[in-house]
């Protein structure tokens, strides 16, 4: 499985809005837990949002709760992460992962481990820079 990914929208003010797109090759997600992560200089890697292969629950952490949302299109292969309300903690280099053999509770305790625990497959990160 591998990723291609790119980020909708350049340098964005806090307050905006942000898409992040990644189209998976070689296997189709529909199989897979699937996670969005970013990793800001200096600082732990953090889950973000993901989605269980089981039910299709989306898991959102804390810190972007109400602002990000994370969705995946089967029939395109593409897991998408919206980006509203966007502030400049949020800047970071982001990267979506999935996940074949992960569980709900498996993706949430990856998504909350601080880097710890990781999943499968990874795309390259995106940068994301909230400025005014």
């Amino acid at each position: 499985l591998r990723f291609s990914c790119r980020r909708w929208g350049g340098l964005v003010q806090p307050g905006g809005s942000l898409i992040l797109s990644c189209v998976a090759s070689g296997s189709t997600l529909h199989d897979y837990a699937i996670g969005w992560f970013r990793q800001a200089p200096g600082k732990e890697r953090e889950g973000v949002a993901g989605i269980s292969s089981e039910d299709g629950r989306m898991y959102c952490t804390d810190s972007v709760k109400g602002r990000f949302t994370i969705s995946k299109d089967n029939a395109k292969n593409t897991v998408y992460l919206q980006m509203n309300s966007l502030r400049s903690e949020d800047t970071a280099v982001y990267y979506c992962a999935a996940d074949p053999n992960l569980s709900g509770s498996g993706l949430w305790r990856v998504l909350t481990s601080r880097g710890r625990y990781g999943m499968d497959y990874w795309g390259k990160g995106t940068q994301v820079t909230v400025s005014s």
